[in-house]
C-alpha cells in the first residue's frame, strides 16, 4: 500500500496500518485567484501527496481481489457533498489508464478549477479567460526577471513542480504514435520510393542471403548464384506489387520465405541428386520448380474457394506463435557452425548488428532509427568492408589456392592450411562479379522445364500449409500496426490465394522457393511508422529494376559465406522473436497456453532430431549443418512404397510443419475461452481499405467469399 494514513510512505508510520480508501487528503485550496506552483508543491510535501506513488500509478501492480475489495470499500464512503461556489480541491491529473483507471478516476476530482490541470500550471496558464487578458499584459514584465532567476537553484517554478510533486517517479514510456504514413496516404514520389525501398532493404535477409544457403548446396556456381538472386530480386518485386493491388493490399512484402528453405534443402539433399556431377544445380531447381508450382495449387484452392474463412476459426496466436518461432528455430544447426568457419569476420557482424538493434536503437538521424531499420545491411557493409580490406593486406592467406577445389583433392599444404579461410572468409573467391553482364533479364523456365514428382510435391504442399498459418497472423498484426480495422475473413482467403499464385510465379521462374508474406516486415513497419501503400508499390517497383542489373546481383552471390551466415543467425532469431511476440494477444501466463506453446516447440526441435539417426551414410558425404535435411532419405517411416515413405519421412523432419500440427490439434481440443486463447477478431464485412481497385473488383463481384 503506498498510502499508509493519509502520508507518504516513510514517513516514520511505516508500521501502521492502511486508513481507509479512498485516503483522506487535504484538499489542495488556493490562496488567490492564481494558482501558484510554490503553493502546489507545499501542498504536496504537507499531505505527502504524489501521483507516482499515489493509487493512480500503483493500481495496475495490484491484484484483482485487491481491486475488487478496494472498489467495495470506496462504494461503501459516504457520498461526497454537492460542490459549491467555494474553490474545489485540487488534485493533479491522473495519468493511470487501463482496466484499473476507472478506479483510480474515482479517487481523481478534477473540478472546473483542477481543469486546467498540472499541464497549464506547468506553463503558467489560467483558469478563466477574464484572468487571460491580465497575464499576457504581465508576461512581457515578468519575462526579463524570470529569465535572470532561471539559473538559480530553487527559482524555477517547472522543476520545483517537478521535484516536488512528480519526484521519485519513473519517467513513463508514451505509448507508440500512429504511423507517419497511413495506408491510404502518399506524399512526393521521391520520398515515397525511399520509404518504400527501405522495406527491401531492411529485408536483405531474406532476399539475399536465401540464395547464398541454397544455390551452393544444389551444386551450383558464383554464377548460377547471382542469377538466382537476380530472379528472386524480380519475382519479390512482381509478387509485391500484386498483393498490393489484388491480395490484401497491405504493405507486406512478398518474397522467398525461410518456410520453404528447409524443404527445398531436404530434396537438393536426396540419395538421388548427391551423385551426380553434371548439371546438378539445374536438376535440382527442376525438381524445386515442380514441387512449388504443385504444392501452391493447396494455398490458391484454400484461398480462391472460401475454405479458408472456414479455417480461420482454428487459427489463432497460439497456433501461430510455436509454428513461426520454429521456422527461426530450425536453423540452429547452420548457423554458427557456418559462421564459425570464419571468427574473424562472423564474431564483429554479431556484435556490430546487436549494438546496432539494442544499444543503438533509439538514435535517431533527420528523424529516422536509422540504426534500428537497417541494422543487417548496415553491419553487413561495414564488416565486408573490413574484409574486404584484410583480404588485400594478405591477413587469411591463401593467394592463389581455388576455392572451387574440395579439401580431399588439395595437393599444397600452404592451401590445404588455408582452404576453410579461402572459402569463408576471403572476398576475392567469387568470379561472378567479373563475369556477369551488366544487364540480364530474368525469364520464366530459365533452367529448362520443371520436373513433378508425388514426394517432393506434397513436402511443399506441407511447407505452403505452414506459409499460409504464418500469413494469417502477419495479417492480423499488420493492420494492427498500420492502424487500420482487422480485415476480414474474405479479405485473408484472398490474400492467402494470391500468395499461391505468387508461389506459382516464383516455381515458373525458378527462384528455389515459394513466395509468401515475410514475418521480418513486421519489425520494419513497427519501427519506421510508413505503412503508405503506394510507397511499397513504388519501392517493390525499384526493387524490379534492380533485378535486371546483373551486375547488382553478381555483387550481392560474392558476400563471404560466414559473413551471410553470421546475419542469418540475427535474422532466424528474429523470426523466432516475432512469432513467440504473437502469444501477447492471448493469456501467456495461462497454464493450458504455456503447456501448448512449450510442447509443441521442443517437439519439433526432437522428432527431426530422431529422424536423422537413421542416416548413417549420410555422416561420411554431407557436411554437419546439412545433415538435419538427408532425414528424408533414410528415415524410419516406411510405408509400403519408396515415394510415400519419402514424403513422410520429409514432413516429419521439418520443425515448423510438427510444432503447427502439435500446436493446431492441442489448442483446438483442449477447453479454453476465446479470451485465454487471443483468438483474432475479424471484421464482419470489408472495408473500404481493403477494397480491390474499380476496374478489378468488377470481376469479383460473382467471389463474394473473398471480401
Amino acid at each position: 500500500m503506498d498510502w499508509i494514513g493519509g502520508a507518504r510512505r516513510g514517513g516514520g508510520r511505516g508500521s501502521e496500518r492502511p486508513g481507509p480508501w479512498p485516503p483522506s487528503i487535504e484538499p489542495f485550496v488556493p490562496r488567490n485567484a492564481d494558482l501558484s506552483p510554490r503553493e502546489l508543491k507545499s501542498w504536496a510535501r504537507r499531505t505527502g501527496f504524489n501521483p507516482n506513488l499515489s493509487g493512480e500509478t500503483s493500481l495496475s501492480s495490484l491484484s484483482d481481489r485487491e481491486v475488487r475489495e478496494r472498489e467495495a470499500e470506496a462504494l461503501r464512503q459516504p457520498p461526497r457533498p454537492a460542490a459549491t461556489a467555494a474553490p474545489t480541491p485540487f488534485l493533479a491529473r491522473g495519468r493511470g489508464s487501463g482496466a484499473n483507471g476507472e478506479l483510480a478516476g474515482e479517487i481523481r476530482r478534477a473540478e472546473p478549477v483542477a481543469a486546467q490541470g498540472v499541464d497549464e500550471i506547468l506553463n503558467g496558464g489560467v483558469s478563466s479567460p477574464e484572468r487571460g487578458d491580465k497575464k499576457k499584459k504581465k508576461k512581457k514584465k515578468k519575462k526579463n526577471k524570470k529569465s535572470e532567476k532561471k539559473d538559480e537553484p530553487g527559482n524555477n517554478a517547472t522543476d520545483d513542480l517537478e521535484m516536488g510533486v512528480f519526484s521519485g517517479g519513473e519517467e513513463l514510456e508514451r505509448p507508440p504514435a500512429g504511423p507517419k504514413l497511413k495506408l491510404t496516404d502518399t506524399a512526393n514520389l521521391p520520398y515515397l520510393a525511399l520509404y518504400g525501398l527501405q522495406h527491401f532493404l531492411s529485408l536483405a535477409g531474406s532476399l539475399v542471403f536465401f540464395p547464398l544457403i541454397l544455390v551452393p548446396a544444389m551444386g551450383g556456381t558464383d554464377e548460377q548464384t547471382a542469377a538466382v538472386i537476380s530472379t528472386m530480386l524480380l519475382v519479390s518485386g512482381l509478387t509485391t506489387l500484386l498483393h498490393s493491388f489484388l491480395g490484401t493490399r497491405l504493405p507486406l512484402v512478398q518474397g522467398s520465405s525461410f518456410v520453404y528453405l528447409a524443404p527445398a534443402l531436404l530434396i537438393a539433399n536426396s540419395e538421388e541428386f548427391r551423385n551426380l556431377s553434371e548439371n546438378k544445380f539445374k536438376h535440382i531447381m527442376r525438381e524445386l520448380q515442380g514441387a512449388i508450382m504443385a504444392g501452391s495449387l493447396c494455398q490458391v484452392l484454400l484461398g480462391y474457394s472460401g475454405l479458408m474463412s472456414l479455417l480461420l476459426r482454428w487459427i489463432n496466436p497460439v497456433v501461430v506463435a510455436p509454428t513461426v518461432a520454429a521456422i527461426g528455430l530450425a536453423y540452429f544447426s547452420y548457423g554458427f557452425p557456418q559462421a564459425g568457419n570464419c571468427v574473424e569476420v562472423s564474431v564483429p557482424q554479431l556484435l556490430l548488428v546487436l549494438l546496432f538493434t539494442l544499444h543503438l536503437r533509439k538514435v535517431s538521424i533527420g528523424g529516422h532509427r536509422i540504426f534500428l531499420i537497417f541494422a543487417v545491411p548496415l553491419s553487413v557493409a561495414v564488416v565486408w568492408a573490413c574484409a574486404f580490406f584484410l583480404t588485400t593486406g594478405g591477413a587469411y592467406g591463401g593467394r592463389g589456392c581455388s576455392p572451387g577445389v574440395p579439401s580431399s583433392n588439395v595437393l599444397l599444404d600452404a592451401c590445404r592450411r588455408h582452404a576453410a579461410a579461402v572459402r569463408s572468409c576471403r572476398t576475392d573467391v567469387s568470379g561472378a562479379l567479373r563475369a556477369a553482364a551488366w544487364v540480364r533479364v530474368p525469364y520464366p523456365l530459365q533452367w529448362g522445364v520443371p520436373s513433378f514428382r508425388f514426394e517432393t510435391a506434397f513436402i511443399m504442399l506441407f511447407a505452403g500449409l505452414v506459409a499460409s498459418v504464418d500469413s494469417v497472423g502477419c495479417y492480423h498484426a499488420a493492420a494492427e500496426l498500420v492502424g487500420a480495422s482487422p480485415p476480414s475473413a474474405g479479405v485473408v482467403t484472398r490474400g492467402i490465394g494470391l500468395e499461391g499464385c505468387a508461389s506459382m510465379l516464383a516455381g515458373l521462374w525458378g527462384t528455389g522457393a515459394g513466395a509468401t508474406t515475410l514475418t521480418e516486415n513486421l519489425h520494419t513497419i513497427d519501427a519506421t511508422g510508413m505503412a503508405s501503400r503506394r510507397a511499397l508499390q513504388l519501392g517493390a517497383a525499384v526493387l524490379v529494376l534492380f533485378s535486371l542489373l546483373g551486375k547488382v546481383g553478381a555483387l550481392l552471390a560474392s558476400i563471404p559465406p560466414a559473413l551471410a551466415a553470421a546475419a542469418l543467425c540475427f535474422t532466424w532469431s528474429l523470426v523466432a522473436a516475432q512469432g513467440l511476440s504473437a502469444l501477447r494477444r492471448a493469456q501467456a501466463a495461462s497454464p493450458r497456453n504455456m503447456i501448448i506453446v512449450g510442447f509443441a516447440l521442443f517437439i519439433s526441435l526432437s522428432v527431426p532430431a530422431y529422424l536423422q539417426q537413421y542416416e548413417p551414410l549420410s555422416r561420411l558425404i554431407l557436411p554437419g549443418y546439412l545433415l538435419p535435411y538427408a532425414a528424408a532419405s533414410s528415415g524410419p517411416v516406411r510405408l509400403g512404397g519408396a515415394s510415400l515413405s519419402y514424403a513422410m519421412n520429409g514432413v516429419l523432419s521439418l520443425n515448423a510443419v510438427v510444432a503447427a500440427a502439435v500446436a493446431l490439434a492441442l489448442d483446438n481440443t483442449v477447453p479454453g475461452s476465446r479470451k485465454e486463447r487471443g483468438a483474432y477478431v475479424w471484421s464482419e464485412s470489408s472495408p473500404a481499405e481493403y477494397a480491390l481497385p474499380p476496374p478489378v473488383a468488377g470481376l469479383f463481384k460473382w467471389v463474394k467469399w473473398v471480401g
